[in-house]
């Protein structure tokens, strides 16, 4: 009878050992299919297909931070060719200068005036002008903030009988908005943008 009761014994302990180690198990399988889940999902959600063509192209989501360089120069870029394109047609200027004027502080608002107060614009009207900017390269320093820029490139100035091509060289500070618009898709302000440099290099006759 003893003997009987330490195999039941023995049998039990064995059976709640093995309980254990089954649950344990369970646990242990149940925590690392929702930790895969989760990862899973976390990379699923920073990818972006985008149709192009018909067809889906994948891109990834990045941190800010990472492509901080890329967008502050392509800001910058977008402003000045926002801001030196001209053409013969006053609502084409006036519609670039407006998306200029979205991406700066008042120190670009107050070059358009003074430019505007001089005859420029009207001048380019008159004597059917057209103008482009090309940029030549861009050098900012991401060490501080606000980032600041240098601009390096060079101005076109297109009259029916010659070109006029301008050296011109700007520098101003990039704030951080934090928010993106359709008006400001970068979420960049250029502040104190100033010219520094701004002069004939050849005329080219056409």
């Amino acid at each position: 009878m003893m003997e009987q009761l330490k195999n039941i014994d023995t049998a039990f302990k064995h059976i709640r050992l093995f309980s254990a180690v089954v649950i344990v198990a369970c646990c242990v399988t149940c925590i690392y299919s929702i930790y895969t889940c989760l990862e899973v999902v976390n990379k699923t959600q920073q990818k972006i297909y985008l149709i192009t063509n018909g067809k889906a192209i994948e891109a990834f989501a990045a941190n800010r931070k990472d492509n901080i360089q890329v967008e502050a120069r392509d800001h910058v870029k977008v402003f000045h060719e926002r801001f030196f394109t001209l053409s013969p047609d006053e609502k084409t200027i006036e519609s670039n200068m407006l998306q200029a004027l979205y991406l700066a502080d008042a120190s670009a608002k107050t070059q358009y005036n003074d430019l505007k107060e001089k005859g420029y614009y009207r001048s380019v009207i008159s004597g059917n002008v057209s103008q482009q900017v090309h940029c030549d390269s861009i050098v900012l320093d991401v060490e501080k903030q606000p980032i600041y820029f240098r601009y390096y490139g060079k101005q076109q100035i297109i009259r029916p009988t010659a070109i006029l091509v301008r050296n011109l060289v700007t520098e101003g500070f990039l704030r951080d908005l934090k928010e993106r618009s359709d008006n400001n898709p970068h979420g960049f302000l250029i502040e104190r943008w100033a010219t520094l440099s701004n002069y004939d290099l050849e005329t080219i006759k056409r």
